[in-house]
């Protein structure tokens, strides 16, 4: 018998707050955190946005000596879960360290790490290397960091699935709760890779949007995107174990009722073009959670602001939903806060919780002509102010990675 997995416990830092009430706030406001890149020169870059983390201080949220042993997407991934597990209101003295676990994904770690040590052997040799390049680097560090700062025995992974990391890591840990070999894990996902490198190698892939007017973009589903704007930032959540969760009086937010993950089988970049491995996904997900089409209320797409993802994601909606499709509402937290690629899926699955909480569908904001061929309800010029009891969260990632999560309202 699969046990049943709640969510108890959310943090976030993120383009338009470091905390979930700030981000939540921004969110509902239609805030959005595109500007100029401060973290180099892009003077001969194409790209000139980016959603940069703003006023996030490490020292500020963790111990001095810890954060100086950490780069920017283990910073950002020890302030989240130390928010969600306050949230959560978890006593380690409690509990048996070896039932908590963590599992926290990162796309990519550490590239300014790389370039800056790459640096120092070009410019004054070897020798000079940080001799902590190798841990600062390692994008399993941000789960690893975590687990120490929270004294988290259990089992302790870094899933890699490219922009579905964040995802995969919140459907892995559900399932290392249902099959018993956990009672509670931290989970979700970290980036930052704001630099030289990532924006180049976007670039030259021409992923990225070279539109430099911050409100347009990134415009997911509108006719005239033309890429995604990297973004940076990290999303953490507390999923335990309904019993264990009520047994110690726990506030609950949402249970995680639902997940599925395919592989396209098809291109390194860009999803199957009839969506049929995302929409199996979604299916996966749903027949798991024993929900159907008709009553998913809400879809936080990958919604990228690529052409692809949003015209084969959308199809892979239809594939999933069929007629039900017409009457869910889709949108994109991207268009505010940019793609945050390992951290993405685990950020947009807060927004679903919230969403579900408050009843409240955040508008797409940006997108103001739908392309034709996409054709669904995207949330457009408004937020979309409903019931909210069922929500799929969908991640897709380089490689052919297709991750959905669903999400209903916590009944007993």
């Amino acid at each position: 018998m699969k046990r049943r997995v709640v969510v108890t416990g959310m943090g976030a830092v993120t383009p338009i707050g470091n905390t979930v009430e700030e981000f939540w706030n921004g969110i509902k406001t239609g805030k959005v955190g595109i500007g100029p890149i401060t973290k180099f020169d892009t003077t001969d870059y194409k790209v000139k946005l980016a959603a940069e983390v703003k006023d996030f201080v490490g020292k500020e949220r963790m111990d001095f000596k810890a954060a100086k042993r950490m780069e920017l997407f283990s910073q950002y991934a020890v302030a989240a879960a130390k928010e969600a597990f306050a949230d959560a209101g978890l006593d380690m003295e409690q509990e048996d360290p070896y039932r908590v676990g963590t599992i926290i994904g990162s796309g990519i770690g550490s590239l300014s790490c790389v370039e800056q040590n790459y640096d120092k052997i070009q410019t004054k040799g070897p020798a000079r290397v940080n001799p902590l390049m190798v841990p600062l680097m390692i994008s399993n560090m941000a789960a690893g960091n975590v687990s120490i700062q929270l004294g988290l025995k259990g089992k302790c992974t870094d899933v890699v699935t490219a922009c579905a990391s964040g995802s995969n890591s919140i459907g892995d840990a559900l399932r290392a709760i249902q099959y018993g070999d956990l009672d509670v894990c931290v989970a979700g996902g970290t980036e930052s890779c704001i630099c030289p490198t990532g924006i180049a190698g976007f670039t030259a892939l021409t992923a990225l949007s070279t539109n430099e007017d911050p409100m347009t973009a990134s415009r997911p589903f509108d006719q005239d995107r033309d890429g995604f704007v990297l973004g940076e930032g990290a999303g953490i959540v507390v999923l335990e174990e309904l019993e264990h969760a009520k047994a110690r009086g726990a506030k609950i937010y949402a249970e995680l009722a639902g997940y599925g993950s395919t592989g396209d089988a098809y291109h390194i970049t860009s999803p199957a073009e009839n969506g049929e491995g995302a929409g199996m996904a979604m299916k996966l997900a749903m027949k798991e959670a024993g929900v159907a089409p008709e009553e998913v209320d809400y879809i936080n797409a990958h919604g990228t602001s690529t052409h692809h993802n949003d015209l084969f994601e959308t199809r892979a909606i239809c594939y999933a939903l069929g007629d039900a499709a017409e009457n869910v509402v889709v949108n994109s937290t991207k268009s505010m806060i940019g793609h945050l690629l390992g951290a993405a899926g685990a950020v947009e699955f807060v927004v679903c919780v919230k969403s579900i909480l408050d009843n409240f569908i955040h508008q797409t904001v940006g997108t103001k002509n739908v392309d034709p061929e996409c054709g669904l309800n995207y949330a457009v010029g408004a937020p979309v102010e409903k019931e909210v009891n069922c929500v799929i969260s969908n991640s897709l990632g380089f490689g052919g990675h297709n991750v959905s999560l669903l999400v209903k309202r916590f009944e007993e």
